[in-house]
């Protein structure tokens, strides 16, 4: 990281933005040509999970590619205005990339335990799917390998 002055070391805090962020962009790369879709997720225990249609590109890049990128943020919305130059200001942030390995779950019981790790950030309760709605849903395991947090004007 460049701005060694913005990392953000301590591990706690870079989970507490992956506990708080709404959206998980993730990096995929489709051959030369990179991809990035915005989604929902669920983090628990130095993994990221993800749900989805069980089909589409970003399925069909997963299965020739298991290597991805994700980034999480949590941005305050007015700017910063350190001084008369635009130069000079900035926008107050916390964030986190990383890159990890994505595996398709497949058992229901993995399904089920994944959905509700997503669905904890929402509501404090577990709950069942219908096993005809886990067939057709793909939930994805990302496994971190490493990731740094950056903030700005805390």
């Amino acid at each position: 990281m460049r701005r060694k002055d913005r990392e953000i070391t301590n591990q706690a805090e870079i989970e507490a933005v992956l506990k708080k962020a709404f959206v998980c962009h993730l990096g995929l790369a489709d051959g030369d040509q990179p991809y990035v879709v915005p989604m929902n997720y669920g983090y628990e225990d130095g993994h990221i999970y993800l749900h989805g249609a069980d089909e589409g590109k970003k399925i069909d890049i997963l299965k020739k590619n298991d290597k991805v990128c994700f980034e999480m943020e949590l941005f305050q919305s007015e700017i910063i205005k350190g001084g008369d130059q635009p130069c000079d200001w900035g926008t107050a942030f916390r964030s986190v990339i990383g890159f990890g390995t994505a595996k398709l779950l497949e058992n229901v019981e993995d399904k089920t335990r994944a959905l509700n790790v997503i669905l904890k950030a929402h509501d404090d309760r577990s709950f069942t799917f219908p096993e005809e709605m886990l067939k057709m849903t793909a939930v994805i395991d990302i496994t971190i390998r490493e990731m740094t947090g950056k903030v700005a004007h805390d």
